[in-house]
């Protein structure tokens, strides 16, 4: 890791980078590869990295354990999911440093974390910077910073911003794939909410952060590769051919939309909207399966 000597505001920073990992050893070994490839840092910077890998079956934390031996790796069961390592994870770091969060699913460019930090700068203040993703075909955005759109009469909506070329643009929330926390951020914000599990937790967390006058900032470009797997539906609520109820409990489960921590997000975010807002996914869920049922059955009859 060679530091290129980048202003630092004072005392050189330290960051802690804070990942969760479940059975992608290939995908969490290049990942760390790439935090270990950085560029560009401020002289002296400390950077420690903290996995918390749930239950993985592939060998994940032994491969992890000789690739990267001053990698701090914790093991659990499998029932923890990216909020809740990545705060089991955030409890293990040092109180005082920067966190970031970072996907076991991300390649960071050499530069990334040189430029969430100058983004940052001065660190003495509180801030949380977001760092866009591409696809690995580098054709367009697949995590980012998010803009509160409130259109008149409805709830209001969350749309995804492109980042700037050169420029940090300020955002109302995020993707939780690459985003730096400073730690006077932290001792105003804490750490992701434990009530978040799995998703909607980074949502929160930028949205809780605007609320209380912490600036969300989209860092300029992009800041690595992760792609996001939209085609990818078996095994989840939109799978095709699956019966109302069968969708309706996957739509329920921790890895898509729980309903109490999703009751917990609508009632803190969305005011009066909450529980229209709240009810609509398992609304829709429940008509797009038994609509689709009666189609595929027929389909079979007149082959």
């Amino acid at each position: 890791m060679r530091a290129d000597g980048v202003p630092s505001g004072g005392a050189a920073p330290r960051l802690s980078v804070l990942m969760a990992c479940h059975n992608r050893r290939d995908s969490t070994l290049a990942a760390l590869a790439s935090v270990r490839a950085q560029t560009g840092l401020p002289a002296g910077t400390g950077l420690s990295v903290h996995l918390v890998d749930a239950g993985s079956g592939d060998g994940t934390a032994g491969a992890v354990r000789a690739a990267f031996p001053d990698t701090d790796v914790v093991s659990t069961g499998g029932d923890v999911y990216w909020g809740s390592g990545t705060k089991i994870a955030a409890a293990r770091a040092d109180p005082a440093a920067h966190v970031l969060w970072l996907n076991d699913d991300v390649v960071l460019d050499e530069g990334a974390l040189a430029t969430l930090l100058r983004v940052a700068a001065p660190l003495e203040r509180p801030a949380v910077v977001v760092g866009a993703m591409r696809s690995s075909d580098g054709m367009r955005t697949t995590y980012s910073g998010y803009r509160i759109v409130r259109p008149r009469l409805r709830p209001m909506t969350l749309q995804r911003m492109e980042p700037d070329v050169r420029h940090a643009r300020g955002c109302d929330t995020c993707n939780g794939n690459a985003v730096l926390v400073t730690a006077c951020a932290r001792r105003l914000l804490g750490d992701l909410d434990g009530a978040f599990p799995h998703r909607m937790g980074d949502y929160d967390y930028g949205l809780r952060a605007r609320r209380a006058g912490v600036p969300v900032l989209l860092a300029p470009g992009h800041v690595g590769t992760c792609d996001d797997n939209v085609a990818r539906i078996e095994g989840t609520s939109a799978e095709c051919g699956i019966g109302a109820l069968t969708a309706l409990r996957r739509l329920a489960s921790i890895r898509e939309q729980p309903p109490l921590p999703w009751w917990r997000y609508c009632r803190r975010h969305l005011g009066a909207w909450a529980p229209l807002v709240f009810c609509s996914p398992y609304a829709k869920t429940l008509v797009r399966a038994a609509s689709r049922r009666p189609r595929a059955a027929f389909s079979r009859a007149g082959s």
